[in-house]
Formats: C-alpha cells, structure tokens, sequence
C-alpha cells in the first residue's frame, strides 16, 4: 500500500477513460503525484492535466476537468478541485491516510522497499583509495555517500555490487616502497639520513618496516633496488590495504569486489582495449594543447597517441600512450570501466573526489564509446571536507603527517555521527564538520535529533507496557486498533509524512541522492518531537493516556510507525537506530 501510487493509479485510470472517450491511446509519459509546496492548495497535487493535455489537443485547464470528475468519485478523496494553469488538488480522507500506519506495521522496516530498479544490476564503485596510506576524511565522505547510495539503491530493488579499485601499479606504488624502504632501514639500525620530499612520511610506515623487518630480516640492506623494490612494494601495498580495509570496518563500509589495477593491466585489457578502439578508428596520433587551468598529468608537448573523445562530447581528445611507451592512467581506466560492462553491469556509478571532478567528460567519453551506448554511467563528486573544532579548524593529524586520518574522526565522534554527519549536505556541496557539535545532545545535532526520537518512541512503547500491564503491544496488535482517534492536524501531518516514506526512496534513489534521506528523517524526527512535547504541556496530548487503552494503542501505533520509518531510514545511512540515548 502507497498513499502517493494509489493516487497516481487513480489518475491513470481518469487519463485512460478521457482517452478512451477521444479514441486515442492514452499516452505512457510520467507525470508527478506529490505534496504541493504550499499546504493551502490540498494534500496532494498533480500536474498530469498539463502533462496530457497536448497528447489530447486539449487545454490542460478543460483535461484538469474532466480528470477531477472522474476523480471525485473515488471514497478516497474528501476535497478536490482545479489550480493556476491546470493543476488537480486533493485532499484524502483521513481514514486513507490513517490505513497508511496498518501498512507500516505490517512490513517493519522492509516499508519503503520498492521494485523500481526491476533488479537491475548496478555497479557502485567508491573510495578507491591509492593504498598508499590511511584514508582521511574526505575519504570518508566519498565512503559513506557510496555506501548509502549502494543501499538506498538496493532497497529501490536494484542488484547492487560495491566495488573498490585498487591502484597497485604505477609511480605511487612505487614512491610508497621507496619510502617504506627508508623506514625498513630505520628500523634495522641505519641511517639513511632525511627522507625525500616526494615519499610519504606518515608515522604509520614505522609500523609496516617494522613488520617487514621483522618478516625478511635484514636481507634487503644494501641491495639494489630492482632487486627489493617489487618485494618490499607488494609488502606495502598489501599492509596498506589493510588498514584501510580496518578504517572502512570502522566506518560500517564493506565492498563486495575489490579489483586490481595490477591484474587487469596484467591481463591484456589495456591493450584489447585500444586495440579495439583502433580498429574503430578512435585512436590517432596529435599533439594536445597545453591545458588551460590545473594541470594534467597525461599532457606531453609532443606527439602522442590520443582517444578521439571528443567525438563523445568531450572537450578535448586524451591521450592514452606517452612518449616513453608506457600507459596513461587514462587508459587503464578505460579498460577498467570496460571491464566492469562486460562483467554484465549496465548501470556504473563512481564516487570520486573533488580533485577529479575535471576527469568526468573523459570518462563519460570513453564508456560510451565502449560500451556503444549501451551503459548508463554516472558520477558523483564528494567535495571538501572542513574540519572543525568548536568552530576552529582542526590541525594535521601527526600519524598520516599531512592530515587528518578517518580512523581518528571516526573514534573521536562515532561510526554513527560520522556516517550521519557526512550525509546531511549533498555530496557536491562543501561539508562543514564539527566535532564538538557531532556529539553534543541537542536540536543542532542532527544525528542525536534523529536517533532520539526513534530512541523517544521505543522509550513510550516501554511506559506502555508499565501503564497497561497484559496488555498487547505488539505491531500486530497495533497494526489491528482503532486509528480514528488519530483526528489532530499534528498527528495527521505526522503520518502524510510518513506516508511519503516510498516516494521519498524512489526519488533519492532515481536522482542518486542519499542525502534526501537524511533530510526525510530530520523532518520526521521534528514533527514527532513536536508531538512529544505538545503531551509535556497537555497530559491528554500524551502517547500514552493513563484508563484510556484504546487512545494510547490508537497513539502508539503512530508512535510506532515512526519508529519503523526512522529505523529503515538509518538502515540505508548505515546508522544504528538506538533505543535509549546514553
């Protein structure tokens, strides 16, 4: 049962009948059903008159007429009528909306799980993290805005694979060998003086030379490097990537693949990859012009072999082999996109950093090119993480040496409050982020906000159970009580919102946006507080009323159906729904 597709099934069937009466077909377009932005014009609007109305060469106010007539004749709307250009407002009987709660209690959590995505596979690639370190907190963002995105689209009935790519080849990997060889020195008693500019410096190789020294001993000491450098790199990538796979446990992230750079470049796919894309006539040999702004590391003042991409609307064709021979990262990535449509998934999401936000047109090139159009990819840029403490910006942290590592926030504050707190803007807008407010108990926290009233309702359950001894309240029992009660605008305006549970997931999940979620609770949190605190003021405005049973199972059935929404909401964000705030 959904409020918003019941009403979208009533004016289906009102188009289909004004169709049948023209002897057209009625046309398949889509149209909205939603709450109208101003509470004044109804519960529910629909804009399907001005949708329709050219289909029927009619005037969209004239089809705005005809739809309501048939329309009204539906026990499910108490008030209609006809808006500006030919907008159709409704306002339901509050039995329809009450129903809503019965539904809630029957399907817990699995509310709002829906068969949109049709079992679509989608791949969802994020963080991807060059295993060259802990992750920091922009890192984290990129983390959770994927892995919320993954479960948001999985409860929109997608075939979800979280994947992360590892890149174990190429000059970073061997930079941090370099480094970790300097540190294994150390550690064996040398000293080979200051470290380069270039390596990386963080404490935590300190760990890892120790860990190699203590594993191979000395027999790497004074030998020559392409006699240590693949060793002791396979060491460090391996040790890298376990603390890394330690910060996303931490964090509540888990990846169903992890691919590696190395094995697809050792396998071929870079070369049948070109090689096709040769024989199709996309790959030519030109010299690039110097790029305008940042600066890109594939560009070469020389001739170089490129990937016509702008033919697939880019701005200017890649190059894709550089002087000395060697790949670009271009291309590996190409073939790496390639490979995960050919491994049979049609929909390919990435989440990258704002670093390679200039990176997307290339891409979005490439896999149209091979996929020939047959894959739908898209991109989501997290940007910048600030950081902050009461308001003062929070210093690099000493073990990463430039930053401030995840695995840090993430014990200071909480998986939940940072997971939470990562979502409350959208990923391309800047995120402030505060310590001190991530743990503080009040309104402004909203991650305290949200699990509070989830941790209130559970709260209001057990007094229910204290006050009415034997009594039932289980979701069955709730699920079969009288909801007429339930007649107060504030109670009602509670349950239209919960009511828009479904729609509010098939709309995050068709605009890949797992922030709306976040939003969705956060209004949900404030209209149940609201009624919270209206019983502090009023003892007959309480959840539970002391001699009227029936009123209070009435109540807590809404009490509960917040629950269930609050809970399969923070499911999708990764966030514990608690019972009792500490």
């Amino acid at each position: 049962m959904n409020v918003y597709g019941d009403i979208r099934t009533l004016f289906r069937d009102a188009v289909g009948h004004v169709a049948g009466e023209r002897g057209v077909s009625a046309p398949d377009a889509d149209f909205s059903v939603e709450p109208p932005r101003d509470a004044r014009h109804g519960e529910i609007s629909s804009n399907a008159a001005l949708v329709f109305a050219g289909a029927f060469g009619m005037k969209p106010r004239d089809l705005a007429d005809r739809l309501v007539a048939r329309l009204e004749a539906s026990d499910a709307v108490a008030e209609i009528s006809v808006a500006g250009p030919g907008f159709v407002n409704l306002v339901l009987e509050p039995g329809r909306w009450r129903d809503q709660l019965r539904h809630i209690l029957g399907q817990g959590i699995g509310y709002g799980d829906s068969q949109l995505g049709a079992g679509q596979r989608v791949n969802v690639e994020y963080v991807s993290v060059n295993p060259t370190g802990p992750m920091h907190v922009g890192h984290g963002r990129g983390a959770v805005v994927g892995d919320a995105l993954a479960a948001l689209l999985a409860k929109a009935g997608y075939a979800v694979t979280r994947e992360y790519y590892v890149n174990d080849a190429g000059v970073q990997v061997d930079l941090l060998a370099r480094s970790l060889y300097h540190r294994y020195r150390e550690a064996a008693g040398e000293a080979p003086g200051d470290m380069r500019e270039d390596f990386y410096p963080g404490d935590y190789l300190a760990g890892t030379a120790s860990a190699l020294l203590a594993r191979d001993g000395t027999k790497w000491l004074g030998a020559a490097e392409e006699v240590w450098l693949e060793p002791v790199r396979d060491f460090a990538i391996e040790a890298m990537m376990d603390l890394i796979r330690d910060d996303l446990a931490a964090l509540g992230v888990a990846h169903d693949v992890f691919a590696s750079e190395r094995e697809l470049a050792s396998s071929g796919a870079v070369e049948r990859t070109l090689s096709e894309l040769e024989e199709r006539g996309l790959l030519h040999v030109g010299v690039l012009d110097p790029p305008k702004g940042k600066a890109d590391e594939d560009w070469e003042p020389r001739p170089q072999t490129l990937f016509r991409s702008t033919a697939f609307g880019d701005d200017a064709d890649r190059a894709i082999r550089k002087s000395d021979g060697s790949w670009t990262y271009f291309a590996t990535d190409m073939a790496y996109h390639r490979d995960k449509f050919e491994r049979g998934f049609p929909v390919l999401i990435d989440v990258w950093g704002a670093d390679h936000k200039g990176y997307v047109k290339r891409m979005e090139a490439a896999v149209e090119a091979l996929s020939a159009g047959g894959a739908r990819f898209s991109v989501l840029v997290c940007n910048l993480v600030n950081l902050s403490e009461a308001g003062r910006p929070v210093k690099m942290s000493k073990r990463a040496g430039t930053y401030v590592t995840l695995r840090e926030v993430v014990d200071r504050v909480g998986k939940d409050a940072v997971r939470f707190m990562m979502l409350t803007r959208g990923n391309e807008a800047a995120l402030d982020f505060d310590l001190a407010r991530a743990v503080e108990q009040s309104r402004d926290n909203p991650v305290f906000y949200v699990q509070y009233a989830h941790a209130r309702a559970c709260s209001a359950l057990r007094n229910a159970a204290d006050a009415f001894p034997g009594e039932d309240f289980s979701d069955a029992a709730l699920g079969r009580a009288a909801l007429d009660p339930l007649d107060g605008e504030e109670e009602l305006a509670l349950i239209r919102r919960l009511a828009g549970w479904p729609r509010t997931v098939e709309a995050a999940a068709e605009a890949a946006e797992p922030h709306r979620i976040a939003y969705a609770l956060s209004e949900i949190a404030a209209a149940f507080h609201g009624l919270w605190n209206l019983g502090n003021v009023d003892e007959a405005r309480r959840f539970v009323v002391a001699g009227d049973p029936a009123l209070s199972r009435a109540r807590l059935a809404l009490v509960r159906a917040t629950a269930l929404v609050i809970a399969s909401g923070l499911d999708i964000m990764g966030v514990a729904p608690v019972e009792e705030m500490r």
